[in-house]
Formats: C-alpha cells, sequence, structure tokens
C-alpha cells in the first residue's frame, strides 16, 4: 500500500483542526473519524486479514458490542482506557506499531465524544451532497462584503469565531492573480490599465468574462489536467520510446474552452469509442484509456504487463474521479476505507475491452481533420471516377480494348508452343545426386554446395529460338522447393547453350525475380551473378533463355551453374525449347487460370469467363496504360493525403480479457475467481446499458460516475476548481476523500459547490465564475499575526493565498513579458532549449535532443515534449511531474535549482534580451528603462529601493561588458531569436542583465 504524504500528516493537521471548530462542538466525521483512521483502522478496520482481536472500529455496531465504545461512559469504554494507558502490553496504538500515543487533545476529543452519546456518523463523502441554503448574513458591514453565496457561507464560519475577511487586493494585484488563474499568463500592461481606469460596478466581473472566453482558458485548465490524467509523449517504460498522442491534448483544450459539460467530458474520455456514431473528437477523448505507461522491451512477460496496465487503470480513474484510494486493494482489502480486493478486480474489469499490445509498439489510428477528411473525400471520388472509366471503359476505347485482347491471345497461343526435352544424359559435376524421370523431370539430391548441372539433348532441333527451365516445387524440398536451399530458394548462376559451338544466348526472362537476383543476370556471362526467387518460394517459377538466332541441330548440351553456394541448387528441374520468334517466360505472366480461360475459344467462353480474362487483362492493355498512371497518380495523392492526417492513441472495444481476483497481486497466480465489471457494493449500483445488459461497459462506468447519487465525482470536481483559485482544496487531500483523507474545511460551502456544479448542467465556467467573482476571492493575501496563528493553512479563508506559479506557468510568463510567446493553440509538442547530453542515456534506441528551430520554440509549456525518464530539467526544478502516475498536487519547493534555471536556462535568457532590447528601444533614460522592464514583467513601477539597487548595477554590468565585449557577446548570443544588431553590444548586455534579475524575482514567480 503506497503511503501519502497526506497520511503522514494527518495527526498534526486533524490537531490542527481542533481551533478551527467551536469549543462546544464534536463531530465524529470532522474530529473523531480522523483519529480513529491514521491511529486504529489499520488493525481494527474494513481489512478482515489485518483485523486484530475481532474488532472494528470503523463501524458502530461492532464497536459498541465489544466494549470498545460504551456511549455516555467514557470511563467504561475500553478504548479510552487503551488510549490513556502506559503500560506497552496495553496501550493503543501498540508500542512497535510506529504510531505515536494519542496527545493529550486527541484523548479529550474521544472523551467528550463518548461523553456525548458516541454519536456515528457515516463517512461524509459516502452521502451525496445536498443542497446547502446559504447562511443569512445579517449585519450591514458584514452584507457589505458579501458579493455571492461563496461568500456567505465563509463569512458565516468566520463569524462565528469572531472573524472578518480580509481588506481587498489592489487591483493591480488581483487582475494578475485572476490572469495567472484562469489562463495562466500575465496581463499586458495595456490590459492592467483598461482595468484600471474602469470604474464601473463590474470591471471585475467584466475581466473575468473575457479570461473563460480567450482560447487560453483551455491551455490553463488543460495543464491542470494532463497531471491528472498522467498525459506524456512517452511510453515511460523501458527505452521510453515516443508516442503520437498530443491529439488528446488538443481534446481537453478544446473541451475546456468549448466548455463541454463535465460529465459529457467524463463520458467521452472513459468511453467516447462506445458512444453512438462517436465523432472525431470524441474517439481522441477515448485516448484516455491509453495514456497509461507500456513498454517494448524484449522478454517482458505480456500477461505481467496487462496486469500492471489494469491496475494502473483502477487507479487513475478512481483518484481522478472519486479521489478515491481504490488502488490500495490491488494485493488486499483496503485497511481504512470499505473497499475491497473484489472492488479493485471488478473495477479493472471495465476496461479489459481496450485494444491494446501489452509488450511492443502500440499501434496508434490515424484521425483525420474535418479539412483533411474533406480533401480525402474529394481525391477519393476523383479516384473512383478513373477507376469506373478503367473497369468499364466505353466506347471508342472499349472496342480498342477488345481488338487488343484478341490480338493478345493470338500472340500468346504463339508464344506458348513449348516442347519438353527429356535428357538423355545428365550429369553434375560437383557430384550431386542426379535422376531424370520419365516426364523429363530432372531432380537433384545429396547436393553439393555449389554445382554445375550438365545435360545432353537429343533429337530434332530446328529453328530452336529459345530454351525454358521450369523449377518446379515438391513437398520433399525444402520450403517447398523449387530450391535446395534451407528457405526453399536457388541461385541459378549462368545458362549456357551449345550446338557443337557455344551459342550466343539474349536477356532472359523470368515469372519471378528475387530483388538484386534478376532473370537477366543468368545469362550476362558472370559467374558471380545469378537468378533468384525469394519471396516466392512454393510456387513454380520459369527463366526463359532466348538464343540469339535460331539454331538446326541435332543435339544441344545445356549447362546450368551454381555458384553461389550453401546448396543454393534447383531441386526439380524441366527443359523445354521453342521456336516462336520473341520467347518470354511465364506465358507472357500469365497466370495459371488465365491460361485455361485463354486456351477456350472466344466462341465457346462463357460471358462470366470473358469477363474474368477482360478483368485481368485491363492490367496489360497498353491502351488502358494512360488510364492505369492517372489512378496510380490519383492513389498516391489520396495516400499522402491520408498518411498526413495526425495519429494518436485511442480506444476500441474489442473482445474482453479475463479478468481474475489475483491473490496478493500476483499476476502468477489464476487461482483467482473471475469477476466481471461492478462497481463497489457500498456504493450507488449502476445503471445497466439496456444493449448490453450481460456485462457493464466503460460507458455504463461513465454514466454511473455522473449519476446524480454519486456521492464523489461532483465534490471532487469542484474542490479541484477551488484549489486553483485559492491554491489548496476545501479538502486538503485532492486524491483521498477516503478515511485518511483531510475532513473539509468547509463542508457546507463543499456541498452547495458540487450541487451547483450538478445541477447547473456540470458546468466548469460557470463554477469558476461564480469562485473567482466571490469577495474571498478578491482579498489579499497579506496576512496578519493573530491569523497567522490561528488559521495557518488558511481553512477558514479569512485572506487569500500566495504561491508560486506551476512550471509551465513560470516559462509562460518570462515569454510573455518579453513578446516571444506564441499564442498557437493546440498542435504537436515543442521541444525547448535544453542542456546538452541530457539524453544521453536515454537508449533503446539512443536518441539525440533537437530543439526546435521555429516558432515551436517560444510555445507555452503545456506543450513540450513530455519525456516521462528525462523530463525537461528546467521543468523539474519547478516541480512538473513526471506523470507517471496520477498527480492531483504537485510539491512546492524552494531550491537554488529554481534560481539557477531562472538564470542560465536559454530559453529565460534570451527572454530577458529581447525583454531588454525594448526597454532600450522604448527610452535612453535608465529609469525609463527600468520602468518599462518592471511594467511589463510586475505591473507596477519600481519601488525607490528597487532603483537604487538596480541602476547602479546596470552602470557597472556596462563599464565590464565595455572591457569585455566577447562576454557580452556570448551573452547576446543566447537563443535562436537573432539580436537587435544596431543596439551597442555592451549597453544591452548590461540591460539584459537587470532584465534577468527581475524575471528571477520571487514576486515575478508568485501569484499572489
Amino acid at each position: 500500500m503506497k503511503t501519502k504524504p497526506a497520511a503522514v500528516l494527518l495527526a498534526v493537521l486533524s490537531a490542527l483542526a481542533a481551533p478551527l471548530a467551536l469549543a462546544e462542538d464534536v463531530e465524529f466525521n470532522r474530529d473523531i473519524r480522523p483519529i480513529l483512521a491514521d491511529n486504529c483502522f489499520q488493525c481494527h478496520g474494513p481489512d478482515i486479514n489485518q483485523r486484530k482481536a475481532d474488532l472494528r472500529l470503523d463501524e458502530e455496531a461492532a464497536a459498541k458490542e465489544h466494549g470498545a465504545v460504551t456511549a455516555g461512559k467514557p470511563a467504561d469504554s475500553e478504548l479510552i482506557r487503551r488510549v490513556m494507558s502506559h503500560d506497552d502490553e496495553e496501550r493503543m496504538p501498540p508500542a512497535g506499531s510506529g504510531k505515536a500515543r494519542l496527545s493529550d487533545k486527541q484523548i479529550e476529543l474521544l472523551r467528550k465524544w463518548i461523553a456525548a452519546g458516541a454519536n456515528w456518523q457515516e463517512h461524509w463523502s459516502l452521502r451525496p451532497p445536498a443542497a446547502q441554503p446559504a447562511p443569512e448574513i445579517k449585519s450591514p458591514e458584514a452584507q457589505a462584503k458579501v458579493i455571492n453565496d461563496v461568500d456567505r457561507f465563509l463569512l458565516h464560519q468566520l463569524q462565528l469565531r469572531g472573524l472578518d475577511f480580509s481588506e481587498p487586493a489592489d487591483r493591480r494585484t488581483l487582475i494578475r492573480r485572476v490572469y495567472f488563474d484562469l489562463i495562466g499568463i500575465p496581463p499586458t500592461p495595456e490590459q492592467v490599465e483598461a482595468f484600471l481606469n474602469d470604474k464601473s460596478e463590474n470591471a471585475f466581473e467584466k475581466v473575468v468574462d473575457q479570461l473563460l472566453d480567450s482560447p487560453h482558458f483551455g491551455e490553463r485548465m488543460a495543464t491542470y489536467w494532463l497531471d491528472l490524467v498522467r498525459y506524456a509523449d512517452t511510453n515511460g517504460i523501458h527505452g521510453d520510446n515516443h508516442r503520437e498522442h498530443w491529439l488528446y491534448r488538443d481534446y481537453v483544450i478544446r473541451a475546456f474552452n468549448d466548455n463541454l459539460p463535465f460529465d459529457q467530458f467524463t463520458r467521452e474520455q472513459l468511453a467516447g469509442d462506445l458512444l453512438e456514431s462517436p465523432t472525431r473528437w470524441q474517439k481522441i477523448a477515448s485516448g484516455y484509456n491509453r495514456l497509461n505507461m507500456t513498454t517494448r522491451e524484449g522478454g517482458a512477460q505480456a500477461k505481467e504487463y496487462q496486469a500492471k496496465y489494469a491496475a494502473d487503470r483502477v487507479r487513475n480513474a478512481s483518484t481522478v474521479w472519486m479521489g478515491a484510494t481504490l488502488g490500495c486493494a490491488e494485493c488486499h482489502n483496503h485497511k481504512f476505507d470499505p473497499y475491497t480486493t473484489r472492488d479493485f478486480y471488478q473495477f479493472a474489469a471495465f476496461f479489459a475491452d481496450v485494444q491494446e499490445t501489452a509488450v511492443g509498439q502500440q499501434q496508434p489510428t490515424r484521425l483525420p481533420t474535418d479539412e483533411q477528411q474533406q480533401e480525402i473525400d474529394r481525391l477519393n471520388a476523383e479516384l473512383a471516377e478513373l477507376k469506373q472509366q478503367f473497369e468499364q471503359p466505353a466506347g471508342e476505347l472499349a472496342q480498342q480494348l477488345e481488338a487488343s485482347l484478341a490480338n493478345f491471345e493470338t500472340r500468346w497461343k504463339s508464344q506458348s508452343d513449348w516442347e519438353t526435352r527429356r535428357p538423355e544424359e545428365a550429369r553434375a559435376a560437383m557430384g550431386s545426386e542426379v535422376a531424370v524421370q520419365d516426364d523429363g523431370v530432372i531432380v537433384l539430391s545429396k547436393a553439393k554446395e555449389k554445382e554445375q548441372l550438365v545435360l545432353k539433348l537429343c533429337g530434332e532441333f530446328k529453328g530452336v529460338t529459345g530454351i525454358r527451365i521450369e523449377c518446379l516445387t515438391d513437398k520433399s524440398l525444402p520450403a517447398g522447393g523449387p530450391g535446395l536451399a534451407g528457405n526453399g530458394n536457388f541461385v541459378l548462376s549462368e545458362i549456357r547453350v551449345a550446338a557443337g559451338e557455344p551459342q550466343a544466348l539474349g536477356k532472359a526472362t523470368a515469372s519471378h525475380s528475387q530483388n538484386q537476383f534478376p532473370a537477366e543476370a543468368a545469362t550476362d556471362g558472370k559467374a558471380e551473378t545469378g537468378w533468384a526467387i525469394l519471396p516466392q518460394v512454393g510456387k513454380d517459377q520459369q527463366i526463359v533463355a532466348p538464343l540469339a538466332k535460331p539454331v538446326d541441330a541435332s543435339e544441344l548440351e545445356v549447362t546450368l551453374e551454381f555458384n553461389y553456394g550453401s546448396q543454393h541448387l534447383i531441386g526439380r528441374l524441366r527443359v523445354s525449347t521453342t521456336t516462336v520468334p520473341t520467347p518470354a517466360a511465364g506465358d507472357n505472366g500469365v497466370p495459371e487460370n488465365i491460361a485455361k480461360l485463354l486456351k477456350i475459344p472466344a466462341e465457346e467462353r462463357k460471358p462470366e469467363q470473358q469477363s474474368e480474362l477482360l478483368r485481368w487483362y485491363r492490367d496489360k492493355a497498353p491502351e488502358l496504360k494512360p488510364l492505369r498512371d492517372q489512378i496510380a497518380a490519383a492513389t498516391a495523392k489520396r495516400d499522402q493525403a491520408v498518411n498526413a492526417a495526425p495519429e494518436v492513441l485511442i480506444a476500441m472495444s474489442g473482445a474482453p480479457r479475463e479478468t481474475r481476483i489475483l491473490p496478493r497481486g500476483n499476476w502468477l497466480d489464476d487461482s483467482g475467481e473471475i469477476v466481471l465489471p461492478q462497481t463497489p457494493d457500498f456504493l450507488p449500483k449502476a445503471a445497466l446499458d439496456e444493449k448490453q445488459a450481460d456485462r457493464q461497459s466503460r460507458l455504463d462506468l461513465a454514466n454511473w460516475l455522473v449519476d446524480p447519487n454519486h456521492p464523489f465525482t461532483a465534490r471532487v470536481m469542484v474542490n479541484r476548481l477551488w484549489k486553483i483559485a485559492f491554491g489548496h482544496g476545501i479538502v486538503r487531500t485532492l486524491d483521498d476523500f477516503g478515511a485518511q483523507g483531510r475532513w473539509p474545511s468547509q463542508p457546507a460551502l463543499l456541498d452547495y459547490l458540487a450541487v451547483e456544479f450538478r445541477d447547473h448542467g456540470w458546468d466548469v465556467k460557470r463554477t469558476l465564475r461564480l469562485i473567482v467573482t466571490s469577495y474571498a476571492y478578491r482579498q489579499s493575501s497579506a496576512v496578519s499575526p493573530a491569523l497567522r496563528e490561528l488559521d495557518p493553512f488558511n481553512d477558514l479563508y479569512a485572506r487569500q493565498s500566495r504561491f508560486r506559479l506551476d512550471a509551465e506557468l513560470v516559462r509562460d510568463n518570462a515569454l510573455a513579458v518579453s513578446g516571444l510567446l506564441v499564442d498557437k493553440v493546440g498542435g504537436p509538442s515543442a521541444k525547448p532549449y535544453q542542456p546538452a547530453g541530457y539524453w544521453s542515456h536515454l537508449n533503446f534506441p539512443r536518441r539525440e535532443y533537437q530543439p526546435s528551430t521555429d516558432e515551436d520554440q517560444y510555445r507555452r509549456g503545456l506543450y513540450t515534449y513530455w519525456c516521462r525518464t528525462f523530463l525537461h530539467p528546467s521543468l523539474r526544478s519547478f516541480d512538473a511531474t513526471t506523470r507517471e502516475e496520477c498527480t492531483v498536487e504537485r510539491p512546492r519547493s524552494n531550491t537554488p535549482l529554481a534560481a539557477l534555471a531562472l538564470l542560465n536556462d536559454p530559453t529565460y535568457v534570451e527572454a530577458a534580451r529581447v525583454l531588454a532590447e525594448q526597454a532600450v528601444l522604448e527610452a535612453k533614460a535608465p529609469g525609463k528603462r527600468l520602468q518599462y522592464i518592471y511594467r511589463h514583467v510586475l505591473s507596477r513601477q519600481p519601488l525607490p529601493a528597487e532603483a537604487d539597487a538596480l541602476l547602479p548595477l546596470a552602470e557597472a554590468h556596462q563599464r565590464q561588458y565595455e572591457q569585455d565585449r566577447e562576454a557580452a557577446e556570448k551573452l547576446l548570443a543566447t537563443g535562436i531569436r537573432p539580436r537587435n544588431a544596431e543596439l551597442d553590444t555592451a549597453e544591452l548586455a548590461a540591460w539584459t542583465s537587470i532584465a534577468r534579475v527581475v524575471l528571477n524575482l520571487h514576486e515575478t514567480i508568485t501569484r499572489n
């Protein structure tokens, strides 16, 4: 079972919850369950295999039945006696369990709860969210700080504790805050000024609406969503090879921009391919099911990795939509929540129909855009018209084809006049055994590595124009022959013919020739070349050697040389001669079935026989060559258009794989019961699709997740939206709404938002607008000492939060303020500058990182090529996740690596230089230049102390660079964007240094 940071901190956080609760108020879910879950459930919880003393403390009846809890009598309750005991043999949690004694505060909470009647509650997250009326705020002074119901819920809780909201943030801070939260890039100076000058009452609401309508809103939301679903551009395991999946990222951006209802967003991702007549985007959405890590490692066990993929999907889907730790039940029943191992594998069975390669390259699907599909359809129509002309010639062309076929028949019949010649003598010069059968077939056996076969033909030869060697198959030969090599092949190096004197031969033809082993090589006089037939082994073949002039003789000697070695000899062959003027192989390439038709007189052929003959001849007829060429060109053009369509991994449903409960998660153990898809028993039941009543599908799972009675999905999503606006969720443990998760700091507000979200069409933009237009959102993030002492983690929301921007947004911010940011939305991943050699240990195969050299270099961080095992080092410095697993919340570290990245990563150096160029061009006065930089980077003027520090620094750096212009040139050469050559090198380098300092400020990368 995976240990979570939230679980490690739970005791601390639950203790801190006490000051936030009213003094007289002890509530089981908020105050008692966290204590029991963290300290007791592991041995006295849902997992029967781990349960000690047959005692359950997660269920009321079981706890009270055994006297562990005696309602109204703390002194008679074994629970109180054990947690207070100082005897290591008796105390709970036990000595050696790794858990500390309960604090006095925790024991007192347990005592008060039992004394008050030990009221038990079902876990709060298992009850469907219910509509919560907003509390009434009566004070006129307080009413002035109420904008919507969000404020009423929060202010009510603050007033109960004698607190109030903080003052509003200044308008510059507010507009920067909402820009970062909703689109992830800062406002321009012009946008800031427009907001400051807008004195209307709804000025802020207008900004919010503009941002929600911005195409960059989808990019901002996608940054968070892609962490959840572990999107990446590589497979993650073994060689971490490339995969085509960026269209899924485009789908997510598009869905958020179009405000696709979240219930439909859910259906399309889990089961887009199962929807009726799915659209292109719905198919792409189903690619969610293919985002898991995969392997191509040779020797990896398919069964093992199929089990890994199944477990990954359970962990991800249950976390993303349910905030559940169902993954902890893979090997045993969950120790803290009601999930069983059966629940885990039944949930996995929902995904068993997804067709995929267990070990090896996953096969993507081409999905043309609407424009590409229109072009493909147009090209297919042109191709169909050409094929119709070809298959149904009309008018003069039809007459020409008929005459051409008749002429071909005449020529074929004359050219098919071959006479088999049985050799009077056959000998193998190198020692292979030779036998000549009555039908003239020559059989070689006990073959030597190389051979020279000499055949003596006797009889009357008058006007002979060619020699034909038929190479015959037989089941006794390797691979059916006709060759004696292990693969059924042969290499005929030379054919020589003598009629007393050697006879000159023309260019040979054959029924089939292997690449680089053409038929003409058998008559070119070169012993080192030859004719071969791979891969057309197992089929009769023939070669025809035409004589340079007709021969009259009573005896012919035919010599066949096999010089290739490795027994590349012909195992069975037959020799024929002909007197036709231009002998050629294969009856001019006529297959056997067509040859039979040609032997039937035209007037005796049935209509279907004539049609079959015409179909074959159309591919040969010289009259149709122009049409054939047009069809070939049109086909190539169509194929080019098809191949230009992007590829993406999508879900395609097939026969479901068998799903078994794996004892202890052991993929080698097949003793477990076979299970079918089913949702956990203790949660509301899924409604079956009537068309698939015998087995629930991924679509049933999706519909179940967004059912109005589902307790998790709406809460989980609004909690994440709240995190975007406040830096942390109402439930701190965004991935755990179970017994080990944190009690919601504002349970009534959470349910209110969940119901609003669910009952108003699962509208993401509406819900975010409700949150960010509240007074609570607009507060200052400044914190007084008293408030820091009472509410250090800001669970009461008497102020806003300040936090560092996410890794991608740090990059976007620098590019935006310098004017380098390319605002193109969607498309393939880009490769920013990266240290040379960073991929040097990325093998199977070795790869060399090639940074983008066009506008892609300046695209948003969202589009950075996401290599799981070697994530871009700058992103890692700012805590971006590798996306090997679902990440609901990134850590926020504070290390020198971040400052070093801002100072030295070429992206930030180049951004600083471009920003400096603009400042230098904007004004000559150093003070004005500094103001320009501050306005663009921080949306404000520099403070006197800042100017006093930075202006002398600019002078010092300019003097330094005047002394070392080579260093200045090196600095200004960073990046692919050419520098402004008209600006003084030392001066520009000095102001580049100032811009680097400002880009490195804490304020620059912080959302206040």
